[in-house]
């Protein structure tokens, strides 16, 4: 199928009140390319897809206690998140521990994959709320600590979830598809 405009991606990353960060990046698939999407098969090609895009340093690891994004071959958790939930059409993922995680804050934010159906088609979307990082430190974070933030694991998520739904477009559209990120408002906040 050959589509003559760019597929735009809409991203939003903000500091919110509570000082967690709420992320969100979604495209709208025409529904003729996305129409077997699921939230889970979303889930499962990303943490493939985290897997090659980080040339296996950042590993996803799944037990029936949850899943963890871990370093190399260690044991180390970056990020834990409790076992999927389902909701309508929405994965769900909470986290729950790992060391960029504020350990006074575990067992809040979550990470959601979701496909929704619109008149334009579908809409494949990632949102991570709630979630506090370490990096950042005490609930009103100095400024040095939000530019250490936003260009260090801020970049990194963004990059990697942009690229993850530019590589699902490619793959449905071709591989000459073209894409471009639009920023959007969806919260309030400080933007990191």
């Amino acid at each position: 199928m050959r589509l003559s405009r760019d597929q735009e991606i809409a991203c939003q990353q903000v500091l919110v009140e509570d000082s967690s960060v709420f992320s969100i990046q979604w495209s709208v698939f025409p529904a003729a390319l996305a129409a077997q999407f699921t939230p889970d098969m979303l889930l499962n090609r990303y943490l493939a897809y985290i897997r090659t895009c980080t040339a296996t340093i950042v590993r996803p690891h799944r037990s029936a206690t949850g899943i963890q994004f871990r370093l190399l071959g260690s044991r180390w958790s970056l990020i834990s998140f409790l076992p999927p939930a389902r909701e309508q059409q929405v994965v769900v993922l909470r986290i729950c521990g790992g060391i960029l995680v504020q350990p006074g804050q575990r067992g809040r934010g979550e990470l959601c994959f979701g496909t929704t159906e619109e008149p334009e088609g579908i809409r494949v979307s990632l949102e991570l709320s709630g979630y506090r990082p370490s990096i950042l430190g005490p609930p009103s974070p100095p400024a040095f600590r939000r530019l250490l933030y936003r260009l260090s694991q801020a970049a990194i998520h963004r990059l990697v979830t942009v690229r993850f739904l530019a590589l699902l477009y490619r793959e449905l559209a071709g591989p000459g598809a073209r894409v471009r990120v639009v920023g959007v408002k969806v919260r309030d906040g400080r933007p990191v």
